[in-house]
């Protein structure tokens, strides 16, 4: 074992023998980002970039297992990235089918959708259909995975489904604006019944959100980490967690 690796284990020791439990967020939302740019800096493909980051997931899930984080949104594919170039989005798609099922098929975790179906390729739809229907009965960390996600495309599906809803009750505009509050709305998110997410953490040193979750995290803390995500490690995890822990939430106040 190197030196290096040595002395950060030791670390993440520390800050986990100091982690609160009781102040940990339950809802976790993560921007898997700096795939492309790892994988450009270590001499690799776009491929072997992404597959890497996938390969993460598995080891961050492990983390908030034992971290007792309940839920845990990552984002996997944006509705910007089904405009990339075929030959790279189509290998990008059979990493998250395979990583899904991945997911479906280790029996720990919960897997639900969040993102539209209807803009992705068939395969990818019943792959995620199938996980999500697979793990209904697990009693695990609930995973959102977000694919062909948007931030404004959520919201503008939950409008329309709140429309369509009470269309079907024959409830008239004017009707519905008399009544209509953030509560209508939310119920018809992708993430409906369950919490916002307390910490979003966006790796690779971008600081935006590029549209993620812009409903639910409203009142969210955001971490965000100078490492790429395939090189995020569990020290870095847990930093975040430490960090959310000694802030004060306001919730807007």
């Amino acid at each position: 074992m190197k030196l290096r690796d040595l002395v950060y284990r030791l670390y993440a020791r520390r800050v986990e023998g100091r982690l609160d439990h009781d102040a940990v967020p339950k809802h976790i939302g993560v921007i898997l980002d700096g795939n492309r740019r790892w994988a450009k800096a270590s001499g690799g493909t776009t491929v072997q970039g992404h597959q890497a980051g996938a390969d993460k997931i598995y080891e961050m899930l492990g983390w908030c297992t034992e971290t007792d984080v309940e839920v845990v949104t990552l984002w996997m594919l944006s509705t910007d990235n089904l405009d990339r170039p075929e030959v790279e989005l189509r290998p990008l798609l059979n990493i998250i089918e395979n990583t899904v099922r991945g997911l479906a098929e280790a029996g720990c975790w919960r897997v639900h959708h969040v993102g539209n179906l209807d803009i992705l390729p068939a395969g990818t739809q019943n792959v995620l259909k199938e996980a999500e229907q697979a793990t209904y009965d697990v009693d695990g960390i609930l995973v959102n995975v977000a694919v062909g996600y948007g931030g404004r495309q959520e919201i503008a599906d939950a409008v329309r489904s709140l429309l369509l809803e009470h269309a079907e009750k024959g409830t008239s505009f004017e009707e519905l604006a008399e009544v209509l509050d953030i509560d209508h709305i939310a119920e018809h998110l992708y993430t409906r019944g369950q919490p916002d997410p307390d910490l979003v953490i966006r790796t690779s040193g971008e600081q935006r959100l590029s549209g993620f979750m812009l409903w639910q995290s409203a009142h969210s803390e955001y971490h965000f980490c100078d490492v790429f995500w395939p090189a995020f490690r569990k020290v870095d995890f847990l930093r975040a967690l430490r960090d959310y822990a000694a802030r004060h939430r306001r919730y807007g106040s």
